[in-house]
């Protein structure tokens, strides 16, 4: 897609993040004859990412915010190791403007876009105001100042329920909650707020209309220093779980050359406004009516990008090294076949989704025509809690979407993973959905919360091996809301010694002070793992005795947090 590369000339890249991106980057700094240099926490000493660099520098400790988005240690790092470029992947450190800044400051070449523009998109009522200015199509919203809940109370009463809470700053899904009645304000902003703060360090956050049985459509867009902006495939990425995506395609199914256009023209003003380079996904909801509404800018590349790669043959990663030396873009490849994504998360679906760090015991990857694997372990790995819990991505490609749907019921039935629980047999199951696997826009009825509404249904439609007993009467457990009534859950195990952790991970927030009283099935405590939110619930009624650990502190699963008398 290039021209003649001009400008500064890369030869060694540190990847400043883990897992499956990393190892991505370091393959194509293979294929391009650079150097990589990645970084490893204590976890991850012996990582797949780590094992195949050419270097690899250790980072003290397992924590985020010590390791992977510890900005001195990262540039010390690379310093020492004589790196003259960094390419961020995705999440920690890749929308940070003032690291995208530091590296620069450091006479290093940032392979992302400039830190004006992280700043200016990352903020997503900054990114509004200029999607507003470009004549992009947006939804009603209350963002003019700090949000308080007697402002939000009026905005509700005024634009109708319901209303999606937003954080201002970051992505992935992070720091949102849907309010559906009035008396849910103010425990959904707060709630939004403080994963805002654990997951981004801000915490501020915007209302926005919410649209039912919406599709989340996205762009895949690449600029370069010379003032051109490319839309390189459109993706639809609807298939979610409380808005983290979970199966992504390419190109977006059954849209109409109005509405590609309509997502090309928004896409490419946005972009040019802010004099953007290297890779930017543009994300947008097709109402039902089939109208479309801006969302938001990701300035990073994307963990669906394979999708896009898949059908255009454009290696993105590559893309994004020329454009950091000054490279042109070129004419647009144009779509061949059809190609989907199945994320591979270490989670238990017909348990809520629970986190399940641990020990990979066996792993068997597809293979085969139009299959492709991204994954960042390997047998015998361990999956640690203190991260994301993506352990790798399947994605598969056809000359139609039928038989790309075809080939991904063989390419999932193949794989097989033990010791840790995955989300594969959920995939399974969403395949033999009909929403979901039908040929013509009619029968395409999937919707962004189809999965939260619609999980006890999908599992009775996973094959017999894999569907989760008893999943006719599993709809307490994993209903359609996680905020199902507590009467309605499987009664816990009772332990007299204390309140156990449901999980290994960091005890974000404490709900109750040693002295006071709970009831059975009060939450006592917020626990992230796998930068996921998880309530602790009092197994018991009683006294809180005494406190075990502190806010902060990583706690293995069953072990006591707090003692009850």
């Amino acid at each position: 897609m290039n021209e003649l590369m001009s400008g500064k000339k890369m030869k060694r890249i540190l990847i400043a993040n883990r897992g499956e991106i990393a190892l991505r980057i370091v393959r194509a700094c293979r294929d391009a004859g650079y150097v990589s240099i990645a970084i490893a926490s204590d976890a991850d000493r012996h990582a797949v990412h780590a094992r195949h660099a050419d270097e690899v520098y250790p980072l003290k400790g397992n924590a985020p915010r010590d390791t992977y988005l510890n900005q001195e240690a990262i540039l010390d790092i690379a310093a020492r190791s004589k790196a003259d470029a960094v390419h961020p992947g995705y999440g920690f450190l890749a929308e940070n403007e003032q690291f995208a800044a530091a590296v620069e400051a450091a006479g290093l070449t940032w392979i992302g876009p400039p830190a004006d523009a992280i700043a200016r998109l990352g903020d997503k009522v900054a990114a509004r105001a200029i999607a507003r200015s470009v004549g992009a199509p947006l939804l009603p919203s209350l963002e003019e100042g700090e949000l308080s809940i007697e402002g939000a109370r009026a905005f509700c009463l005024e634009s109708g329920l319901p209303v999606i809470v937003k954080a201002q700053n970051g992505g992935g899904g992070r720091g949102m909650r849907i309010i559906r009645e009035m008396s849910e304000v103010e425990g959904q902003i707060a709630a939004a707020q403080r994963e805002a703060g654990m997951a981004f360090g801000r915490s501020e956050c915007f209302i926005e209309r919410y649209v039912e049985r919406a599709r989340h459509i996205e762009t895949q867009c690449l600029a370069d220093h010379h003032g051109n902006v490319v839309v390189v495939s459109t993706r639809d990425c609807t298939l979610q779980r409380r808005q983290q995506k979970l199966v992504e395609e390419a190109p977006a199914p059954f849209l109409d050359a109005a509405q590609r256009a309509r997502l090309t023209e928004a896409s490419v003003g946005i972009l040019a406004a802010v004099g953007y380079r290297g890779a930017a996904t543009c994300e947008f909801l097709l109402t039902p009516e089939g109208d479309i509404f801006f969302l938001e800018v990701n300035t990073r590349i994307q963990v669906e990008h394979p999708v896009t790669e898949e059908v255009t043959g454009v290696d993105l990663i590559r893309e994004m090294f020329r454009i950091a030396e000054g490279g042109r873009l070129g004419e647009v490849p144009p779509t061949r076949g059809h190609a989907i994504e199945f994320r591979i998360n270490a989670e238990d679906p017909w348990a809520d989704f629970r986190p399940t760090p641990g020990r990979i015991d066996r792993l068997r990857l597809p293979t085969g025509p139009g299959v492709r694997v991204d994954f960042g372990y390997v047998e015998g790995d361990t999956v640690p809690p203190h991260y994301d819990s993506l352990i790798g991505k399947v994605i598969v490609t056809g000359a139609s979407r039928q038989e790309a749907l075809e080939r991904a019921r063989r390419a999932l039935a193949e794989l097989d993973v033990a010791g840790v629980t995955t989300i594969a047999p959920f995939h399974r199951a969403v395949l033999e959905c009909e929403e979901f696997s039908a040929d013509e826009p009619a029968g395409f009825t999937v919707y962004t919360r189809w999965i939260d509404a619609e999980l006890p249904r999908i599992a009775e439609a996973a094959p017999e091996h894999t569907r989760p007993p008893g999943a006719a009467a599993a709809s307490a457990e994993i209903g359609p809301s996680h905020e199902a009534a507590e009467e309605d859950r499987e009664p816990a195990p009772s332990y007299r010694v204390g309140i156990k952790a449901p999980l290994a991970g960091i005890v974000q927030q404490f709900c109750v002070r040693q002295g006071d009283r709970v009831a059975r099935g009060d939450v006592v405590a917020i626990m992230e793992a796998m930068k996921m939110e998880q309530p602790v619930l009092a197994e018991d009624a009683g006294i809180i005795a005494c406190m075990n650990i502190g806010e902060g502190d990583f706690i293995e699963m069953d072990a006591d947090i707090m003692g009850l008398d």
